[in-house]
């Protein structure tokens, strides 16, 4: 659940909140700048932003995490090598090319960190690139380089919203959330609406802290923190080649509560895992599925994303339409694959609350279904409606409300629960993804 219920009446509203959220931690400064370029595989004018997030001097409190993809980017085999370096000092951050399996990429990242560390008076290794966007195409590297002082010289230490705003591709508004932990805070930022199911979209994260957390706890504590909240999302179960979760902690603000800490840095990361979910392309609604009473962790989290991944469930969502048999459909499948020897007597499940499965038979009447039908529209973020020229209207620009689509399965035969946040499938999805590149 997320950690506040939010409603907006309009952009500019959110926007306001947005604002309301983003100072900076002591110690840290971002900056963005804007070019033209012409990509080498698609000869027609693109706009790229260059982004920035730099310490006032490195740090030896960093922490990362990245994809499992088999085909990370160049800049997650260089992320991968700066978790050995002794400091970390910047963040140099593009969006529109993700440099994946691009030649010469790993070169062209590592000139990139070497500008952005000489405009800030750090070494190469100092720096750690982060790329997103089209997979396959080259960085316009000479463009990049050029376009470094720019960014150095917007540098600001008084919001994270410029940056929030630069790394987005897809996304249709910027993503922020903080937490207060004693004097300090954490502020985090995060891109992600497609290609979205990380297993550490193309899905990049930024948390920043000034509290002086030691570099080994906090390495730790993200990693449970990322377990609970990014690898339980899922938009359209593809896990994209260039996922990153990156802390950085200026250690200016003292602090030794580090239960207190890891509570901020787990609400912050739910926060922002849930945000990503509904900023999915094409979504209208969230669905959040929670497993009770299953053998395992393992198991609870899998068959949560398996109905939220489950294509015709998405579907019926999307439409409005509590058609539950596909809901039982596909706990069926993934449990008669997954965990064939799980007793489902006691299985029951849950919609908005109203129970709809039981005793192995469905428990409906018409009372039922008509509510269950409000739950959904209830829980829809924008209505899709035919325009005169295009098959649908665009989404909306901002979030007006955190409700889900609430799902409650108890597998009566365990201990283990798990939550899984997931949107449904949509023609808007279908639309963006088949003309992305075009």
């Amino acid at each position: 659940m997320p950690s506040t219920n939010l409603t907006f009446t309009d952009r500019d509203a959110h926007r306001a909140w947005l604002a309301s959220q983003a100072a900076l931690p002591a110690g840290f400064r971002v900056g963005c700048t804007r070019f033209e370029f012409m990509p080498k595989e698609a000869p027609k004018p693109a706009k790229m932003t260059l982004t920035m997030i730099a310490l006032s001097e490195p740090t030896t409190a960093f922490a990362a995490m990245f994809t499992r993809n088999a085909f990370p980017g160049a800049p997650v085999l260089i992320g991968r090598k700066r978790l050995a370096e002794p400091a970390l000092g910047a963040i140099i951050i593009n969006n529109k090319i993700s440099n994946v399996c691009a030649p010469g990429g790993v070169e062209a990242s590592e000139r990139i960190c070497a500008a952005a560390g000489a405009a800030l008076g750090f070494a190469p290794k100092q720096v750690l690139p982060s790329s997103t966007g089209v997979i396959g195409w080259t960085l316009p590297v000479d463009a990049m380089v050029a376009a470094v002082p720019q960014a150095t010289a917007a540098l600001t230490s008084e919001s994270i919203l410029p940056a929030a705003e630069g790394i987005v591709t897809t996304d249709l508004y910027p993503k922020i959330r903080r937490a207060t932990v004693g004097a300090g805070s954490i502020v985090g930022i995060a891109k992600g609406a497609g290609m979205i199911e990380p297993n550490m979209a193309t899905m990049l994260v930024y948390l920043l802290t000034d509290i002086a957390v030691p570099r080994s706890e906090l390495r730790q504590m993200l990693a449970r923190a990322v377990d609970a909240s990014f690898n339980a999302i899922s938009v359209d179960s593809d896990t994209s080649t260039s996922d990153t979760v990156v802390a950085l902690s200026s250690s200016q603000v003292p602090f030794g509560d580090w239960g207190l800490f890891e509570r901020g840095l787990h609400q912050v990361c739910r926060d922002l895992a849930e945000d990503v979910v509904r900023n999915g392309e094409g979504v209208r609604h969230v669905i959040r599925v929670t497993v009770k009473n299953a053998a395992s962790l393992g198991l609870a989290r899998a068959l949560g994303k398996a109905v939220v991944n489950g294509p015709l469930f998405k579907c019926a969502v999307a439409g409005n339409d509590p058609n539950v048999g596909r809901l039982i459909q596909a706990i069926g499948k993934h449990v008669g694959v997954h965990a064939p020897g799980t007793n489902v007597s006691k299985l029951t499940a849950r919609m908005g609350g109203i129970e709809i499965f039981a005793n192995g038979v469905f428990q409906l009447d018409p009372t039922k279904e008509t509510a269950l039908v409000a739950h959904l529209k209830g829980a829809e973020l924008y209505q899709s409606k035919p325009t005169a020229d295009a098959i649908f209207s665009a989404p909306i620009d901002f979030p007006p409300h955190e409700r889900a689509v609430e799902l409650e399965i108890d597998i009566g035969n365990g201990a283990a629960s798990a939550a899984v946040i997931g949107g449904d499938l949509t023609h808007e999805y279908v639309s963006e993804n088949a003309d992305y590149r075009s």
